[in-house]
């Protein structure tokens, strides 16, 4: 569990023990970056109660001043992105005085693409969250999730960009929306035993849209399941119980089977590796469209 401290860029705050070690994440934009990646690299080690120290939006000297009394209060390694040079150079100069450990975590992909492409990049703050044709693709990707979320479809179906289905709890509403974030457009169809599937369905898949089925270990799905029961305050229903989800997953892996519908178990899956593997599918599906034509 990661411990996030993210002050005012403009009041320091020092509130985390000095015995937990600190990372500080500096970032003249939302800090998401630096965040994602610190988060990765922290995975590899066994720290049980690392701390987060996030300054955003650091555009100003103000901003960066309150920035660097943190990193004196509590020193510690520092992950930084800032288009500014000059309030790199600043910090570069603080950091070196501190000796402490930092990374531009961008400036390496920065500089490559910049050689690759013959030309200096922009030194201009927080671009990749511009409300943009990209942003407005994303806002109608996750309205069409939340549209056709479990269920809920209709003639749009065929415009979907892919098309989740499995039995209840297999984390088909997540990816839909963590998809959606990338600007994909997918729709979820729940796989209810003795209940065809809709017309519609059928129909969007014969049409080329990619289905993609999810599944998971009936202990996952019976624990899932009864976690929901107590949360609905009904224990009565047979949801959770185990051969009733043995019955369902095999019936959904013969419909699976049937349609030849790639599949994917997220039983040990985290929601952002069912999402890649389902983009993995999507592109594999284009390539052998694209060769038989």
């Amino acid at each position: 569990m990661l411990a996030v401290v993210v002050p005012s860029c403009r009041k320091p705050v020092h509130t985390m023990p000095a015995t937990a070690p600190t990372l500080h994440i500096i970032s003249d934009s939302t800090g998401e970056t630096g965040y994602a990646i610190a988060k990765a690299a922290l995975a590899r080690f066994d720290i049980t109660a690392p701390v987060l120290s996030v300054s955003v939006f650091v555009r100003s000297d103000a901003d960066l001043d309150a920035a660097v009394t943190r990193l004196r209060e509590q020193p510690g390694c520092v992950f930084y992105t800032l288009a500014s040079a000059e309030h790199r150079a600043r910090l570069m100069a603080e950091i070196a005085r501190l000796d402490i450990p930092a990374i531009s975590v961008l400036e390496g992909a920065i500089d490559t693409l910049s050689d690759f492409l013959g030309r200096p990049p922009l030194n201009e703050p927080g671009r990749q969250h511009r409300v943009n044709d990209a942003y407005f693709e994303r806002i109608s990707a996750l309205d069409f999730a939340m549209a056709n979320d479990d269920g809920a479809l209709g003639p749009r179906l065929k415009s979907a960009d892919v098309i989740l289905t499995g039995v209840s709890r297999t984390s088909k509403t997540p990816t839909c929306i963590y998809l959606a974030y990338r600007g994909i457009r997918a729709a979820n169809l729940p796989l209810v035993p003795g209940r065809s599937v809709p017309p519609a369905f059928m129909e969007a898949m014969a049409s080329g849209v990619p289905v993609v089925g999810l599944v998971a270990s009936p202990g996952r799905l019976s624990h899932v399941r009864g976690q929901r029961l107590e949360i609905l305050g009904d224990r009565g229903l047979d949801y959770a119980d185990l051969e009733r989800i043995q019955a369902e997953l095999a019936e959904a892996r013969l419909f699976f089977e049937r349609h030849a519908i790639p599949v994917i178990d997220v039983t040990r899956r985290s929601i952002e590796e069912t999402a890649a593997s389902v983009v993995a599918i999507m592109e594999e599906t284009r390539r052998k469209a694209g060769e038989r034509r």
